[in-house]
């Protein structure tokens, strides 16, 4: 047993591992280590079975619907699935808006949404970046001018993750072109069949489809579908990015990929030898198990952050910056291990008589090129260094 948890933290391990060697679909725990992507329908029935349990929106109180853990329960859970290769938990409804909605929504807002985020009824996308608005998002060129009880939005957002499945978007506008760019913003929710709403789909480095490009042409939207206070949407919009930055950091997935590493060095043959006897190539995995264990640590501490609805603060951007860091390092430690094995294509994609390739390196490339994002999408981690400079030392 790990010394770092009570024996109640255990039990509550054991019953997660329960919960997951019983409600799991083998065919799911298998595309979650092959890395192949589910369909919707599958990522609803699996929302569906941790709702069941009240265990889908884990960090919302228990009065809406969540499970009312504490941070090292929510810590414990997110590793236990990881390691059975279950399905992530799509973020944009419960990860995302369910929390923005809890701390700046009007309580009609959350008795209609978020039971529909828990019942699967909607599906919801994130509407922040634009073309010429990523890294300095503030800078965002939609607009939402008012007219009687409605706002009449026009623009264009991009990177829309997983929008082609989603039925409503929750959109940063700009409302107002006075003061400074962050004065002039605000939080509105859009439904994805509203006339001018158009989806594009962008396809990936390494050939998949799961983001989009949202054109906006004078889209209807009521007043009441507005979020906290007209131009105030930056401070809602920060909020969120933090909750973003904490999920982005990946630690149960780092620990799976990191196990799975270990098991491939100690079958690939370098030199006449296991690769996991190579000196060099095993300090450089020992490295980033150092850094992943400081990781868990500083994850606790950012989870504790956020109890009662507070913001995570310069945690996580900290958390954003290593966790991207830690898993394109094991990614890429991968395919180095897998040699020549680790060609650019799925295997799937290969011949009958070319799938020569070992398991584990199915995919390993295009995970590789897809997760070359992490650095980038949720603020880069340029941009975080700075928030952190900032926060630290007021520069």
């Amino acid at each position: 047993m790990d010394l770092r948890y009570t024996a109640e933290e255990e039990a509550f391990r054991t019953e997660v591992r329960e919960f997951l060697a019983e409600n799991l679909p083998d065919d799911l725990a298998a595309k979650g280590r092959n890395g192949v992507k589910l369909t919707k329908a599958e990522m609803e029935g699996w929302h569906a079975k941790l709702q069941s349990r009240n265990w889908l929106a884990v960090t919302w109180p228990v009065d809406y619907g969540g499970s009312g853990w504490t941070a090292v329960q929510r810590h414990i859970f997110e590793e236990e699935c990881a390691l059975a290769n279950a399905p992530k938990v799509v973020p944009f409804g419960v990860g995302m808006l369910g929390p923005v909605l809890l701390k700046f929504g009007t309580e009609e807002q959350k008795q209609e949404i978020l039971p529909r985020i828990l019942n699967g009824a909607d599906w919801w996308c994130q509407g922040y970046s634009e073309p010429g608005a990523g890294s300095d998002l503030a800078s965002l060129k939609t607009r939402a001018v008012r007219e009687g009880e409605d706002y009449v939005i026009n623009g264009q957002k991009t990177w829309t993750t997983l929008g082609q499945h989603a039925n409503r978007i929750f959109c940063l506008v700009r409302t107002s072109t006075e003061g400074k760019p962050q004065e002039g913003i605000s939080f509105v929710l859009i439904d994805m069949d509203t006339p001018g709403v158009e989806l594009r789909p962008i396809r990936l480095l390494e050939g998949g489809y799961e983001v989009n490009e949202i054109f906006l042409t004078d889209v209807r939207v009521p007043v009441s579908n507005l979020v906290g206070e007209e131009n105030k949407g930056w401070t809602i919009a920060k909020y969120l990015l933090t909750h973003e930055r904490t999920n982005i950091a990946g630690v149960g997935n780092s620990t799976k990929d990191l196990e799975k590493l270990r098991t491939l060095a100690q079958h690939m043959v370098r030199n006449g030898k296991p690769l996991a006897q190579d000196p060099v190539f095993m300090s450089e995995v020992a490295e980033v198990e150092i850094d992943l264990e400081a990781m868990r640590v500083l994850n606790l501490r950012a989870l504790s952050a956020a109890k009662d609805g507070a913001a995570p603060g310069r945690e996580s951007s900290m958390l954003k910056i290593k966790g991207t860091v830690i898993r394109q390092r094991i990614q890429s430690l991968t395919r180095s291990a897998l040699g020549a094995a680790a060609a650019p294509f799925p295997a799937s994609d290969l011949p009958e008589n070319a799938r020569t390739v070992p398991e584990d390196a199915a995919d390993a490339a295009a995970d590789y090129f897809n997760h070359r994002k992490l650095s980038i999408f949720g603020g880069s981690n340029e941009i975080q260094r700075n928030i952190i400079a900032k926060d630290l030392f007021g520069a």
